[in-house]
């Protein structure tokens, strides 16, 4: 536990239920979906939410599930980005330039697309425009947790103006540096995969017809990842991941526009005709870390703050947004079966949901990673003739395309698309 260093005497404590730290696109789904179930909540924002405005900020998007999307839409945030979104009709993922390859079509399922491309920022934009009005819902923007205490009563905090704040519950979710897990000792496990991903997107000729590609090369996966195109140009913009070697990433960062795109068409080919690149060029260290426990007394950690993996099946803010559905589910049926929201036992019905199925999302993703990020023939092999397998075994192939919905496991209500 903290303790603060002083106690500040400005301005009457303020109460709520839940304290979240951490507006960003986990803690501000989170937000919404207690404050919309009636529990009072305060969201301390540390960024300046206006920075998302500008779209040179961020540069990253993500994949949303079919099942995440079901969260999305339960808090109102899909309402406000749905003409901003492109759907995934299909998924394609090849070893470098062999003929096998496994391909998934949502058709042989049923008429739901595996998910959605959406830009972090327009899920950011969407935040700033429900949180603050959100009934219920405190907000400070931007504000830092000057000082925090938990105990058996409950949390107390101070933030950087002052301000005091009561809850029974403090939630981590600010990300991978989260100082809320730091502040109580929870231990991090964390290695380095000295990769970098090169993110940015491009315009391109030929429309990507709504299909998610993903090509392994031996410095990583490099993926194409459709997103909406323009009036003029309808499905001719794409999402590039492009995962390269730590000591060469800074060498493709530092490269001339035209050299840059000359480096980046070898690897995406000319299947979608001439490419434009659209906007800036972003780089991100990959790592694959976890906190040892996802609560301590009277806190709970969610999404990157808890775990944080290898983009390589595009799982980290699904996997944030499970986080979210499960957590306000606990918190929800605690407070309507009367029980302390920071109570051990409500804790742990959350620790135990998620840990078994964040750590073996972590696994796979990082067998995923040592598995394809080389060019060794015979591992070569294996990996074509196993997904050549998966497309001719008809079960195995629709256990695999649901997992990319996100259907699989023990979903909590939200992703089950019923009513908190």
């Amino acid at each position: 536990m903290t303790s603060p260093k002083k106690k500040s005497a400005q301005g009457k404590v303020q109460r709520f239920d839940v304290l979240v730290v951490g507006g960003g696109l986990a803690g501000g789904t989170f937000s919404l979906a207690l404050a919309g179930q009636g529990l009072k909540v305060a969201t301390i924002d540390l960024e300046n939410p206006a920075a998302w405005t500008d779209p040179g900020f961020d540069g990253r998007a993500s994949a949303i599930a079919l099942s995440s999307q079901r969260v999305l839409d339960a808090v109102g945030i899909w309402d406000v980005i749905e003409k901003e979104v492109a759907p995934i009709k299909e998924i394609r993922v090849a070893d470098g330039h062999s003929p096998l390859f496994l391909h998934y079509d949502h058709t042989q399922l049923g008429t739901e697309p595996f998910g959605y491309m959406v830009e972090n920022r327009s899920i950011r934009k969407a935040l700033n425009v429900l949180v603050p009005k959100t009934k219920n819902l405190r907000y400070f923007a931007p504000a830092r947790v000057a000082e925090l205490e938990r105990d058996d009563d409950g949390v107390r905090a101070v933030l950087d103006d002052g301000t005091q704040i009561e809850a029974s519950l403090v939630v981590g979710c600010e990300g991978r540096g989260s100082p809320t897990r730091e502040g109580a000792g929870i231990k991090l496990t964390k290695w380095s995969y000295e990769q970098t991903a090169i993110v940015c997107t491009v315009e391109h000729d030929r429309p990507h017809n709504f299909c998610a590609q993903e090509h392994f090369l031996a410095s990583g996966p490099f993926a194409i990842l459709p997103l909406p195109g323009t009036d003029a140009k309808p499905g001719c913009r794409s999402s590039i991941v492009w995962t390269e070697r730590s000591d060469l990433a800074p060498v493709m960062m530092r490269l001339s526009d035209d050299d840059f795109l000359e480096e980046l068409s070898l690897r995406f080919g000319d299947f979608m005709g001439d490419l434009k690149i659209i906007g800036k060029r972003f780089a991100y260290p990959l790592t694959l870390q976890f906190a040892q426990s996802y609560t301590a007394p009277r806190l709970a950690l969610l999404a990157d703050a808890a775990h944080g993996m290898h983009p390589i099946a595009g799982q980290g803010l699904n996997m944030g947004l499970r986080d979210v559905a499960v957590l306000a589910e606990v918190l929800i049926d605690a407070k309507a079966a009367g029980q302390d929201l920071g109570s051990d036992a409500v804790l742990a019905r959350y620790e135990k949901w998620r840990r078994f199925d964040n750590t073996l999302m972590l696994a796979v993703t990082d067998a995923l990673t040592h598995l394809f990020s080389n060019d060794i023939k015979p591992v070569k092999l294996a990996r074509d003739l196993g997904m050549a397998a998966i497309n001719q075994v008809p079960p195995v192939k629709k256990f695999f395309m649901q997992h990319a919905m996100g259907t699989v496991g023990e979903l909590p209500r939200m992703m089950r698309g019923e009513n908190l």
